[in-house]
């Protein structure tokens, strides 16, 4: 199959791009940059960002609040506002809900509503190097409640996915040591998995499991970080495709766009010497020729 062409669309320089998230009622795409405490939105108008208080890692749009989101970041979940501003002003930031972290030194990841509009959300120590399985998956029903402790022992919660039903949750670890993308029977009315099993073993295949996206055939897209590579596999676990991507670690991928036919791919970009990616950090779309899902909300 030929390879689609992938685009630049944002040179951002992201030292951690994260959590694409596709807003169609604005046709805008939302991302951040862990690291540099930044929210960044981009359209057809042109690129806005804005600063964070802490680092964020995840986000989702609130139902029926426009311009407003959840967030998961350091010391916990938090509803950021005043998206209406000139990008560089900080957002206004209220902790909704806190989390007990096992140490010092761990923030929020990965995270994304299920098709009823939960916010699941994992945890990870920053210091990747100690493998320590201390990452917790969180599942956020409501805006004052607490979020609840679903899975455990993790290193670095990625790749959270839901099948077109909702009735399969897709959960990866990214850590060098794991590199397993699982599959859980999900119950849509409870909000609980169930039926854990590999989907993917991916420590024989290019590139560690970061973020990733369901599309409308019920395939899997993975980021294969350290590959430059955004893997497809099918709803049996078969890898489809591979699509180089022209930075070595893309970090996550989201549909949008009117048919929501694009892949927008973020990216990291490490210290070092770049000059054979000197693009790492940017925000990339791709045309693969499927199509995508309309990103749930969070109803909280």
């Amino acid at each position: 199959m030929t390879q689609p062409p992938v685009e630049l669309v944002v040179d951002a320089r992201c030292g951690t791009g994260e959590s694409p998230v596709w807003s169609m009622a604005e046709q805008a795409l939302y991302w951040v940059d862990i690291p540099g405490r930044v929210l960044h939105r981009w359209s057809a108008e042109g690129h806005t960002q804005w600063a964070t208080a802490e680092m964020p890692a995840c986000i989702a749009p609130r139902a029926g609040r426009p311009g407003e989101w959840l967030a998961g970041m350091e010391s916990g979940l938090f509803t950021l506002a005043g998206l209406g501003t000139l990008g560089g002003t900080p957002l206004q930031a209220e902790r909704v809900a806190g989390v007990a972290h096992a140490r010092t030194g761990m923030r929020f990841n990965d995270g994304r509503c299920d098709r009823q509009g939960r916010f699941w959300a994992g945890t990870m120590l920053m210091d990747m190097a100690a493998a320590a399985r201390v990452g917790v998956l969180y599942r956020h029903d409501t805006l004052k409640g607490e979020p609840a402790a679903v899975l455990d022992d993790l290193i670095v919660p990625n790749g959270l996915g839901f099948s077109p039903d909702g009735r399969t949750m897709y959960l990866s670890d990214s850590h060098p040591s794991v590199q397993t993308v699982w599959a859980f029977d999900y119950d849509p009315d409870s909000g609980t998995p169930s039926g854990r099993r590999v989907f993917v073993d991916m420590t024989a295949l290019p590139g560690r499991p970061d973020g990733a996206a369901v599309d409308a055939d019920g395939c899997y897209w993975i980021c294969g970080n350290d590959a430059g590579l955004v893997h497809r596999f099918t709803p049996d676990g078969r890898l489809d495709r591979s699509v180089p991507v022209p930075v070595k670690k893309p970090a996550m991928c989201a549909f949008g766009g009117r048919q929501l036919d694009t892949l927008f791919v973020t990216s990291i970009r490490p210290a070092g010497d770049l000059s054979d990616q000197p693009l790492a950090g940017g925000l990339f779309a791709l045309r693969p020729g499927t199509q995508g899902l309309p990103e749930p909300a969070f109803a909280g």
